[in-house]
C-alpha cells in the first residue's frame, strides 16, 4: 500500500465557523502543496516583511499534501499572495486572531494506492465497522518529529531540572529530519560540547550560535540557555511528550476495557499501540464519549477517581517524576497544556470507493473521504484500515 504517492492524494480542509467582520486582523485562506505550515508562514513573513508574532493560525497541516487552512495577520495587507507551492486569498477583516479553538473539524480526501484487489475490497468492507465503532484517538507520528535518535523526549530531563541534558537534546542531538546544515552544526556541538569558544568559532550565524555565544560568557548556566530556545519550539517539545504520555494512558485504558480477541497492535514509529477490530455493545457504550485529560502537574483528580493511579504510574514510568512534578519550573512562559481529549473518535461523513490505480498497473486504489474533529489524525484512521493487511 502506498500513501501520499503525490500531494493530491492527501487533501485536508479546515472547517470553521469563524466569520469576518470589521477589525484590525486580515483574514486569509491559505492553500499550500508540498510545504509545511511553519515553512509557509515563514515564506509569507519574508515576502511581506512581517513579524512572526503578527501571524496566527489554527493547526499544523501536513507537508506532503494539498491543504487549505485559515490564518490571520494583524494589520495585514488586504490583497492576495501567490507564489510557488502556496496561495493566500484575502477573505476580509476580523476583530480577533484565528486560533486552534476556531477549527471545528478537518475534512480529508485520501487515496491509498498500489493495492491488490483483495486488499482494496477488505478496506471497503471495513467502512460500516469504522463508521460504527470508530478508532482510538491517538496522536500519530507527525506529533513526534522533534524526537531525536536517542528516543529520549527533551521534556523529561527538563521536568527533572537537568537543563544541560535538555539543551543538548535541543541543539546537539541528531534527528532524522535534520537538513545537511543542521547535521553539520549538531556534529560540531557534540564534538566540542563544553568548549564554547571552539563551538562558536565553527558555527555559522544561527539560533544555535546565539545560545553558544551566551554560554561563552556563562559556561554552566544551562538553565538560562534553555530559555534562549525559541518559545514556539519549547512548547512543541512539551506537547510532544505530553502526547506520548496520553497515548500510553489511552492504550492502557483500551487494553483494560476491550477483550483481547478484538484487539490488535499497530506499530507507530516510537511505540506499538492497541487498536480494536470492532467493539461489543458494552465496550462501545463504555468507551464512546469518554474523554481523558492531558497529563500535567495542573491535573487534579477527585479522591476516589481511579484514573489518578493510572496517570501517576504512567508518568512515573515514562517521565521519571511524580504527576505533581510534571511541569517545567523555568522559563515560566512554557507549560504543559490543560484540556481533555476523546479516547475514541468516529469519523463522520465516511465514504470509500475503489477502482483501478492509474499510477500502478494491475493494482487498485481506494479513495476515502471523511471528517474528523480538531486534533484527530487521519493517518490513525488509515492505520486502522490497513493494520491487518498482509
Amino acid at each position: 500500500m502506498k500513501l501520499k504517492s503525490q500531494p493530491a492524494d492527501f487533501q485536508v480542509e479546515e472547517l470553521t465557523d469563524f466569520r469576518c467582520a470589521d477589525g484590525p486582523f486580515a483574514v486569509y485562506l491559505l492553500t499550500k502543496e508540498s510545504l509545511g505550515t511553519p515553512e509557509a508562514v515563514t515564506a509569507i513573513e519574508r515576502r511581506w516583511q512581517l513579524s512572526r508574532r503578527a501571524i496566527s493560525y489554527g493547526g499544523l497541516k501536513d507537508k506532503h499534501a494539498v491543504t487549505r487552512q485559515w490564518l490571520t495577520i494583524h494589520r495585514g495587507p488586504r490583497r492576495n499572495l501567490e507564489q510557488t507551492h502556496l496561495s493566500l486569498m484575502y477573505q476580509g477583516q476580523s476583530p480577533r486572531e484565528f486560533t486552534p479553538h476556531d477549527i471545528a473539524a478537518n475534512r480529508f480526501r485520501i487515496v491509498l494506492r498500489n493495492l491488490p484487489e483483495a486488499q482494496a475490497q477488505r478496506i471497503l468492507g471495513l467502512k460500516d465497522v469504522l463508521a460504527r465503532d470508530g478508532v482510538p484517538n491517538y496522536f500519530d507520528d507527525q506529533r513526534f518529529g522533534s524526537l531525536g535518535h536517542s528516543g529520549e523526549f527533551l521534556a523529561a530531563p527538563w521536568c527533572r531540572g537537568d537543563y544541560e541534558r535538555t539543551l543538548w537534546l535541543a541543539i546537539a542531538e541528531p534527528n532524522p529530519h535534520d537538513r545537511p546544515e543542521d547535521r553539520a552544526e549538531k556534529e560540531s556541538l557534540r564534538t566540542h560540547w563544553g568548549d564554547w569558544l571552539k563551538c562558536k568559532a565553527e558555527l555559522p550565524r544561527s539560533s544555535r550560535r546565539s545560545i553558544v555565544t551566551f554560554l561563552c560568557d556563562h559556561p554552566t548556566d544551562f538553565r538560562r540557555a534553555v530559555a534562549l530556545l525559541r518559545q514556539d519550539l519549547r512548547s512543541l517539545y512539551l506537547a510532544a511528550f505530553q502526547s506520548f504520555l496520553w497515548n500510553r494512558i489511552v492504550a492502557d485504558v483500551l487494553t483494560e476495557r476491550i477483550d483481547a480477541a478484538r484487539r490488535f497492535e499497530v506499530a507507530l514509529d516510537i511505540a506499538r499501540l492497541p487498536f480494536f477490530r470492532e467493539l461489543s455493545d458494552d465496550e462501545r457504550t463504555a468507551l464512546h464519549g469518554v474523554t481523558l485529560p492531558l497529563p500535567s502537574a495542573r491535573l487534579h483528580f477527585e479522591p476516589d477517581d481511579p484514573r489518578e493511579a493510572l496517570y501517576s504510574r504512567v508518568v512515573r514510568e515514562l517521565a521519571g517524576v511524580e504527576l505533581r512534578e510534571l511541569r517545567v519550573k523555568y522559563p515560566r512562559d512554557t507549560f504543559f497544556s490543560k484540556g481533555e481529549r476523546a479516547a475514541v473518535i468516529v469519523p463522520q461523513e465516511f465514504r470509500a470507493a475503489s477502482g483501478l490505480d492509474e499510477m500502478n498497473a494491475r493494482r487498485h486504489a481506494v479513495t476515502l473521504e471523511f471528517v474528523l474533529p480538531r486534533g484527530a489524525y487521519a493517518t490513525i484512521v488509515i492505520k486502522r484500515l490497513t493494520g491487518l493487511l498482509s
